[in-house]
């Protein structure tokens, strides 16, 4: 029986997501009242727009433009409206009158986590995200809480739903990029601006949020090198598929060990979070993330590798992760006492993305004529770059009089910054043609 007082809920938005918390809240209120210990109220959602058409339908009586008011009367605000202002300025507000606040927006996170983390703090309100990364795919609270007592050593993760159906149809079904991303905007899994998921926007924003609780220590977003898969082609998309690999856009969150001038390891550590289409291998469980789903593989020390996979969007199921943090704020209210603050006071150097150690997986267009294959060894060499294998086969172009031929040559891990001088160089010798494809190698 429930004996503790109802707790007011306020909405803020009524989109795909928006809509299916409020119908689900309303379908399922005392099944989730019995789970939590006290009444959830809905008390009201706050839309831009009172006539939009909505899927599930919100009773009009619900519906306001009045955000503020409906704050200032929660016990507990679920923020679903996106981007960056007014959300801020809500959440704010609401944790400054008292209220918990849950949010499944990843840009404001990414960009103003800490100012909203420590609002809370100061109060003993909560903040709760487990939608914000991952959608129904529950990793948020797994490293915020399971893992807080071991060190998380790396994370690897398809965090975009978008990029990763377009990779998996170019592997399986030999699409260009082109018509990959067409596929994915009919079936609406793509914006009608895309840039966001193409461009690595969207992975950066959730690296920042995994990084931060990962290695328990801020990590902005600026500081997340990021690059997306627009340049990724079907050629290299084929090639990596017949060499036993898959390419996929990877959010990499990982601790790095600090050398010195010399190399040599000073016994200290740093972390880095980056974003960028990468080479794994084929029998990597990441491999076989197909369609828009999402995963995060998680390496620790202590627990050893962990998979988290799932759907990583859809209204419903980010609803799904939504009420499983209204449920959580609610046995907060009924429990009493403040809320955990966040576990991001460790002063943990964030590295630049020239300190990561990473393999490269490079084809070339070379002179096909004796010597051509030590110059290029030569180059790995000068810039201090171990090559691990060389494929070699005949192309059927020419360089001036002269025949070509392509070179597939894969690293030994080395510095992101010797890798990167190498391409360079590579690029500007007389016997190289042209730089065909550069990826770099995970997973191994």
């Amino acid at each position: 029986m429930i004996e503790y007082r109802n707790l007011r809920v306020a909405l803020l938005g009524g989109g795909s997501v928006g809509a299916q918390v409020a119908a689900l809240l309303l379908e399922h209120g005392e099944e989730l009242a019995n789970r939590s210990g006290a009444g959830l109220e809905l008390v009201g959602v706050a839309v831009r727009d009172l006539d939009a058409e909505r899927t599930p339908a919100i009773p009009a009586h619900l519906l306001t433009t009045d955000a503020e008011s409906l704050i200032l009367g929660a016990d507990i605000v679920v923020e679903l409206m996106g981007g960056l202002e007014p959300a801020r300025s809500y959440i704010l507000q609401a944790i400054n009158s008292g209220a918990d606040v849950i949010t499944a927006n990843k840009a404001l996170l990414a960009t103003h986590g800490p100012e909203l983390f420590e609002a809370a703090e100061q109060v003993g309100a909560q903040l709760y995200y487990e939608a914000a990364v991952g959608g129904a795919i529950p990793i948020i609270r797994p490293l915020r809480d399971s893992l807080a007592g071991d060190r998380v050593t790396r994370i690897l993760g398809i965090v975009n739903g978008t990029t990763n159906f377009i990779l998996d149809r170019m592997d399986v079904n030999g699409d260009t990029l082109e018509n990959a991303l067409a596929v994915a905007t009919e079936l609406g899994y793509a914006e009608a601006d895309p840039t966001a998921d193409i461009g690595g926007y969207d992975a950066a924003q959730k690296a920042a949020i995994l990084a931060s609780l990962a290695f328990h220590t801020t990590v902005p977003l600026e500081s997340v090198h990021r690059e997306g898969i627009t340049e990724v082609t079907a050629g290299q998309v084929d090639a990596a598929r017949k060499a036993g690999f898959v390419v996929k856009l990877l959010a990499i969150c990982e601790r790095i060990a600090i050398v010195d001038a010399d190399g040599a390891e000073t016994g200290e550590y740093g972390v880095s979070a980056r974003v960028h289409p990468a080479l794994i291998p084929a029998a990597h469980p990441l491999a076989a993330v197909h369609g828009a789903n999402n995963a995060v593989f998680v390496q620790a020390e202590a627990a050893g590798s962990l998979m988290f996979y799932g759907a990583g969007a859809g209204g419903l199921e980010t609803a799904s992760a939504v009420l499983g943090d209204l449920v959580s704020a609610a046995r907060r209210h009924v429990i009493g006492g403040p809320g955990i603050a966040e576990s991001t006071h460790a002063t943990i150097e964030v590295l630049p993305m020239s300190s990561v150690r990473t393999r490269y997986q490079i084809t070339l267009t070379v002179v096909d004529q004796p010597g051509v294959l030590a110059t290029i060894a030569s180059l790995f060499s000068e810039h201090g770059v171990s090559v691990e294998a060389v494929s070699q086969s005949v192309s059927d172009g020419t360089t001036g009089s002269l025949p070509t031929a392509t070179l597939v040559i894969v690293t030994h891990e080395a510095t992101e910054s010797s890798l990167a001088s190498t391409v360079a160089a590579l690029g500007s010798n007389d016997a190289v043609s042209a730089v065909d494809s550069v990826l770099r190698v995970e997973g191994l």
